[in-house]
Formats: structure tokens, C-alpha cells, sequence
């Protein structure tokens, strides 16, 4: 099967993988050059056959050994797990009391579920314009779009790359707002030495073709109590203690299978990260024909997308990368406020660099899976553009 055959490439070309229990259990066919591959193993199989034969499936002692895992890994005092990222933003929001009359700032340009999870709260999404080098929010912007309602600022690290922290959290001190950081791509980032998730209240997507997956999940970290508190209770039906219920909550639990196979990602994330960027590193010195990623002084970028921008052509180049065998991605050809459900909630807004960015941005593969040689197509087949 081809997916042998390219694992086994990357397996050889990135010696630290070369063992035996390190190959992949994928079996699905894949396109020549996969945009996205998850790297499971057999550690992540009998991890979820250890649960399966313990008898205790949900909330248990792999769900709470993940959350000090994560919590050691975004230097921050608390972690809660969930079932998905999505939920995680939803209760992040509500732990900040946000709802109804209240105004989040976040970004114009990001997966729908930013918008989602504060439309979920009834509050109002303020989008913003966006950076034209690092597709992250303008500090500008948000400090301009302060107003009576906000409650909250909501940066987005997209692809990755961590944002601009520090005039963010001066414009938050500055208000008395909250920041909740949308790290749905950005696991193991970090802006001036620190990591992603600890500025703020911080939240992290675990799906599947993320940096490390549990196959779905999501993670909530924090330094506050009294919001670790609050998401504990709401992920769990608002129980405080069994059938003591304090507020209206959700089933928003996080399994034991999922968190087992979370836990064996985790151990390999400095290595995938490693690899991602250094496939980023070589792309970007590779490809001359389009403009390739910048990396913002003081960050560290890694790199769950490498994002290129092809202006006036972009549509044409996908197909024409399809054409090579090489899989590319369009994220998000959509800009948040144009989506037709937000549209009809938020008034349109004049954010001229997202549109321009929304029509020009396409992602290759930057992918652990990717051997040398596949790395060498990639660069050629853009190219040849």
C-alpha cells in the first residue's frame, strides 16, 4: 500500500522513528503527498486496550493524569479536559461569565468554531482585521475595537504561530477584560519564551489532524481557580459533587480511551514538533515561487499548518498541486463575518486585509509523516507554479 511505502520513507529518513513499535497503524489510502497524516502507534493501541480492560472508560485516572500533563506543559496551575475544542471555548467563555449584551474581540479569520463558541453564549462576536505577515490579530485593531460590552479578547494563534501577547494583555489590563486564547493549533508554541495558554485562560483542541490528538478532545488551562472550578462543573452537568447541581451544565466529559491515547501523544511532542519545524525550515528555503510563512521575532512557531500565499491564482494552484499527487488545504477561504449564519447575527464589517489574505492563502504539507523525498516534491510541484 502507498501508505506503507511513505511511512516507511519517513520512518527511515527521521532516524529517532526507525523502530519497530513506532510504525503507524494507519490503514486508510491516502493521496500520494497527504496535506495531513495523525502519527499513531502502537503505544497509543495498547494504551486504549489498557482502558478497555481496566472497566473504567470515563473520568478517571488517564483523564486526570492528561490534565497534569497539559498543565505542566503550559506552565499554568490548572487543567480540565473535554470532549472537543469546541466545547472547551464554549466553557472557557462561560466561566468568564460571558453571555447575553456581552462583546467578545477575536479574530475575522479562523475555523468557524471561534465564532461558534461565542454565539453558543449568546454574546457577540467583534471581529477584527488581521496581520497581513502572520494572519493573526492587529493589536491595533483590538484596542480600537474596545467598547461598554466587551468582555472579553479572544486571540487566535493560528497555524501555529503564536500572537502578538504583549499589547494584547496591556489592552486587556488596561479594560479590566478577560483573555481566552484560542491555542486550537498551537500546542507547545510559545511568545517570548512562554508558552501558549498561560496568558490568559487557554484553550487547546486535541481533534485528530492536530499536533498530538486524543481523536477528539479539548483542553482548558489556567492559573485561576475559581475558572477551573467553574469548567468542572459545567463540563459535568453542573454538578458540584454527585447529584449536587449548581447550575445548568453540559455532557462535555472527556472519555479515558481518549485521554489514553492523548497521554501518548503528549510524550512525543517535542519530537513531532521538531520535525514540523524543520520540514517548515526546508520548505520555506526551498520554495521560491510564492511567499512562504513568516515567523514573528520572539515566537516559536510549530507549524500545524505552512501556509503559502498565492495571489490572483490560488484556486488554479491547488489543482494543479492535485494534478502532482501533492494535497493542499484552503484555510478558511471564508472570512468569519462573511459565513451566512454569522452574517445575519453581526454587521458586516470593513476588514479589507482578511479578504484580500481569505482569497490568496493555501496550505502544504509540513506534516511528521513526511520523508525527504516527499519534501522534495513538494517544493517542486509549488515550483512549478
Amino acid at each position: 500500500m502507498r501508505v506503507a511505502a511513505q511511512l516507511s520513507v519517513s520512518l527511515r529518513a527521521r532516524g529517532p522513528h526507525n523502530r519497530d513499535e513506532d510504525r503507524s497503524l494507519t490503514s486508510k489510502t491516502l493521496p500520494d503527498i497527504s496535506l495531513s497524516a495523525p502519527w499513531v502507534t502502537h503505544r497509543e493501541m495498547d494504551a486504549v486496550a489498557e482502558v478497555l480492560s481496566s472497566g473504567h472508560l470515563v473520568q478517571g485516572s488517564r483523564v486526570e493524569a492528561l490534565e497534569h500533563r497539559f498543565a505542566a506543559l503550559t506552565d499554568t496551575r490548572y487543567a480540565v479536559a473535554t470532549s472537543s475544542g469546541t466545547c472547551a471555548l464554549h466553557l472557557a467563555l462561560l466561566a468568564h461569565d460571558v453571555g447575553p449584551g456581552d462583546e467578545v474581540i477575536t479574530s475575522s479569520f479562523s475555523f468557524v468554531a471561534t465564532a461558534n463558541s461565542i454565539l453558543h453564549t449568546g454574546a457577540k462576536p467583534v471581529f477584527v482585521d488581521i496581520n497581513k505577515e502572520t494572519f493573526n490579530l492587529d493589536p491595533d485593531h483590538v484596542a480600537a475595537a474596545v467598547g461598554p460590552r466587551t468582555k472579553v479578547i479572544m486571540p487566535v494563534h493560528l497555524y501555529g504561530q503564536p500572537c502578538d501577547m504583549d499589547p494584547l494583555m496591556d489592552t486587556a489590563t488596561r479594560h479590566g477584560l478577560a483573555v481566552v486564547e484560542d491555542c486550537a493549533q498551537a500546542v507547545g508554541a510559545t511568545y517570548r519564551q512562554r508558552p501558549v495558554g498561560s496568558f490568559g485562560t487557554g484553550v487547546f483542541s486535541l481533534y485528530a489532524t492536530k499536533n498530538i490528538t486524543s481523536v477528539e478532545g479539548g483542553m482548558i488551562t489556567t492559573n485561576d481557580a475559581r475558572i477551573a472550578d467553574r469548567v468542572r462543573i459545567l463540563r459535568n452537568q453542573g454538578m458540584a459533587a454527585p447529584y449536587k447541581y449548581v447550575a445548568v451544565g453540559y455532557n462535555f466529559r472527556m472519555t479515558d480511551v481518549h485521554a489514553a491515547i492523548g497521554l501518548a501523544q503528549v510524550d512525543r511532542l517535542r519530537e513531532v514538533t521538531s520535525i514540523r519545524q524543520r520540514n517548515a525550515a526546508y520548505l520555506s528555503a526551498a520554495i521560491t515561487s510564492v511567499k512562504t510563512p513568516q515567523i514573528s521575532p520572539g515566537c516559536e512557531h510549530v507549524w500545524h499548518q505552512f501556509t503559502v500565499r498565492i495571489p490572483g491564482a490560488r484556486d488554479q494552484a491547488k489543482l494543479a498541486l492535485a494534478q502532482a499527487g501533492v494535497g493542499s488545504g484552503i484555510f478558511y477561504p471564508t472570512p468569519l463575518p462573511d459565513v451566512p449564519h454569522i452574517r445575519d447575527i453581526v454587521p458586516p464589517s470593513d476588514l479589507p486585509t482578511v479578504r484580500e489574505i481569505a482569497g490568496e492563502v493555501l496550505s502544504l504539507p509540513v506534516h511528521p509523516l513526511l520523508g525527504d523525498t516527499e519534501l522534495e516534491r513538494v517544493a517542486a510541484a509549488v515550483n512549478r507554479l
